[in-house]
């Protein structure tokens, strides 16, 4: 066998000098590549179980509370010790969780920071009405959509109604085998001329995605309405609601399809609401897999999954609300002063995806720039669009200190950027964060297709993700 020639003295230099990175899966062992699958597996059953923030919530706090941790609504005792693991449930949206390390929270704590709320079609109050003896939901889209993605697919009905004595009642159609799905209806090519010249964002404009909800009347000539009434009939009998109940419920609706793997190899995985729960699910799994350690922490982590987010985070179970800080207040017994000094100490990583390099799409990106699908986990100093408006833009002594700690935990992480500039842009969460104070930055899972009904993740980059969110928990 010939012998290999040496690297030339070019060679060697490139390699001390250049960033490079591999693709993640090349020289992964057996055992590793089992656990990616199995990681994999439990995470697209979550997705599944979860496709709303609700969902998600109580999916999390279920996972919790098998691991040992409190909800501070039952505390006896309101002042945090070491070992201590507890959590806030904050009005079944959003759910802040904490173990409590060695030293006092006033000397810093590692945060991990996601959202699980996703883009979708959401009821308007008085939603239902028929025309041409069709019976149809009206709608308000959620979150950054491309409108026309959302007609012509199955959809699955989410949510919940609450009646004037308090009762909840669950609704979750469309998800089971036999159940029945719906739809936002397509006009057809032959009578679409006129649509298809105009631009993407007009073809199907909001007040278009209707959802289709049945067809057949009600038995009762008298009744002008009578698709309408068959329909609130069928929901009187079996969930015990009246139309006027539409008014005060939140209904959601959401591509009903599961979440697949993809591809031959079978490397990726394509679903409803990766963005950004494919963030959630490792930051959890790293909470809990620290929580379950015989050693304390040094610094007590916590990690809030927020609301909102895609909406701007308003709201009282978004990242701008006063949750985070009041249970910080908590951690810090609560001293306001304390507080205030333990957010200048904190670090944290704003757990959100980041846009893929996709070469189908290449013109949009910054191809030096651009975060790429099996190269690991993303760290992006900065969001936001034109000139940087609305990003927290973490500075370099913390990004280096992200870096080094994923370097010394051997994760592979690649920095990622948001297209290139003046093409757009997006936000996240950290900027609330780096307002009060705190060290922040962006750092997720690359994703294909994000914000349409059926988004790509990479089974190595969500796993990397879990073992970088770990490091992270442990060292910052």
């Amino acid at each position: 066998m010939a012998k290999e020639k040496p690297k030339s003295k070019k060679d060697k230099l490139s390699d001390k000098l250049f960033f490079k990175q591999k693709n993640c899966w090349e020289g992964i062992d057996k055992k590793t590549e089992k656990e990616i699958e199995d990681f994999a597996a439990q995470y697209k059953l979550f997705l599944d179980m979860g496709k709303t923030e609700r969902e998600c919530t109580e999916i999390i706090c279920e996972l919790l509370n098998k691991n040992g941790f409190t909800n501070i609504e039952t505390l006896k005792e309101k002042k945090p010790a070491p070992g201590m693991k507890i959590y806030q449930n904050i009005r079944g949206k959003s759910v802040i969780a904490a173990v409590i390390g060695k030293k006092p929270a006033v000397e810093g704590c590692n945060i991990l920071g996601a959202h699980i709320d996703s883009p979708r079609l959401d009821l308007k109050q008085k939603p239902l009405y028929e025309d041409s003896d069709l019976a149809l939901f009206d709608t308000h889209y959620y979150g950054g959509i491309k409108k026309y993605q959302w007609t012509a697919i199955p959809l699955s009905m989410h949510g919940v109604f609450i009646n004037e004595n308090g009762k909840k009642t669950v609704i979750k159609i469309g998800e089971e085998p036999g159940d029945p799905v719906f739809t936002v209806t397509d006009l057809l090519p032959h009578l679409a001329r006129e649509q298809m010249e105009k631009k993407a964002s007009a073809a199907v404009e909001g007040e278009d995605l209707d959802i289709l909800a049945g067809s057949r009347p009600y038995n009762d000539k008298d009744e002008k309405e009578k698709v309408k009434l068959h329909l609130l009939d069928l929901l009187n009998k079996k969930y015990g609601i009246t139309e006027k109940d539409f008014t005060s419920a939140e209904i959601e609706f959401v591509p009903a399809f599961k979440a697949s793997d993809v591809g031959f190899d079978r490397s990726l995985i394509g679903a409803y609401g990766h963005d950004d729960r494919c963030c959630a699910w490792p930051a959890l799994q790293a909470l809990l897999t620290i929580a379950r350690e015989k050693s304390l922490p040094e610094k007590s982590i916590v990690c809030y999954f927020s609301d909102k987010e895609e909406t701007g985070s308003a709201g009282n179970t978004g990242a701008r609300a006063l949750n985070f800080e009041n249970f910080f207040a908590l951690l810090c017994s609560g001293s306001f002063a304390d507080m205030r000094h333990c957010f200048t100490r904190c670090s944290m990583l704003s757990a959100d995806v980041n846009a893929a390099f996709d070469p189908t799409y290449a013109n949009v990106f910054d191809k030096k720039n651009a975060p790429y699908i099996g190269k690991g986990i993303v760290l992006e100093k900065y969001t936001g669009s034109g000139g940087k408006y609305g990003a927290s833009d973490a500075n370099a002594e913390y990004c280096a200190k992200v870096q080094a700690i994923m370097n010394q935990n051997k994760v592979q992480w690649q920095s990622g950027e948001l297209g290139k500039v003046d093409k757009g842009g997006g936000g996240t969460i950290a900027l609330y964060a780096a307002n009060l104070g705190m060290d922040v930055l962006d750092c997720g899972v690359p994703v294909l297709s994000m914000h349409s009904p059926f988004e790509i993740i990479s089974k190595i980059d969500l796993y990397i993700t879990y073992k970088g969110y770990t490091a992270f928990l442990r060292d910052a």
